[in-house]
């Protein structure tokens, strides 16, 4: 296969194309996991005052719209159509591609979304299809992992054949992940694999079943 070509799919094209309105990056030299209000106070602290207090521009943060996905949280898609709606266990099973998510506290509604590092790809695989450790964390094959490249933070927004079998994709360094087998590494320079994170199904919703299992990102992240 040629390794070089570009991303394919809605699933791609979504991702690249909302960089700057979800607060991405396309790698993490571009950009910072400093949580915004962090980044605000230090405006202020400038001299920049005026500037923040200008009509229009708000601090938009919410209470928790920086931590960590939270077992409990269902999700909510990044872009397209239907961003900001639930995923719905049927509709992704109906999906050929993975889904850049957000995760979401259902009680507060708040949206995870204050730190790129949020970010996650949600899959529905065969069950056959994915190793024992894979698989006793993806429950009927739905599976979610970090979309943040373990090698220089990009989004990882590539779903490629590669060998006869279809696997995740960094656009920038042509890393790629399998995601049958935890998300490792099979090509290109990351160096390890993406950092998993485990769902349970209830009546037919997506749900945060633990936190994150890895480190998310490279290993510069905060």
């Amino acid at each position: 296969m040629d390794r070089n070509r570009g991303v394919r799919g809605d699933f791609a094209a979504a991702a690249q194309k909302s960089v700057v309105r979800a607060r991405s990056c396309r790698c993490a030299s571009e950009c910072t996991s400093v949580p915004r209000r962090v980044f605000l106070r230090g405006m202020l602290a400038g001299g920049l005052a005026a500037s923040a207090a200008q009509p229009g521009i708000a601090d938009d943060t919410k209470p928790g719209d920086d931590e960590r996905p939270q077992p409990g949280d269902v999700f909510v898609f990044f872009e397209g159509e239907r961003q900001g709606k639930i995923v719905a266990l049927a509709e992704l099973k109906h999906s050929a591609a993975p889904a850049l998510v957000w995760p979401m506290d259902p009680k507060s509604k708040v949206v995870r979304d204050g730190s790129r590092l949020n970010q996650v790809v949600l899959l529905a695989l065969d069950p056959e299809s994915l190793d024992s450790n894979t698989r006793s964390a993806a429950p009927d094959g739905v599976i979610a992992y970090s979309a943040i490249c373990t090698h220089a933070g990009c989004t990882v927004t590539g779903w490629v054949q590669d060998k006869g079998v279809q696997v995740l994709k960094c656009p920038c360094h042509n890393s790629e992940y399998d995601p049958r087998r935890g998300a490792t590494v099979v090509f290109g320079p990351a160096p390890r694999h993406l950092a998993m994170l485990p769902v349970s199904i209830d009546n037919g919703a997506l749900i945060v079943a633990k936190s994150f299992i890895g480190k998310v990102g490279p290993s510069t992240s905060a």
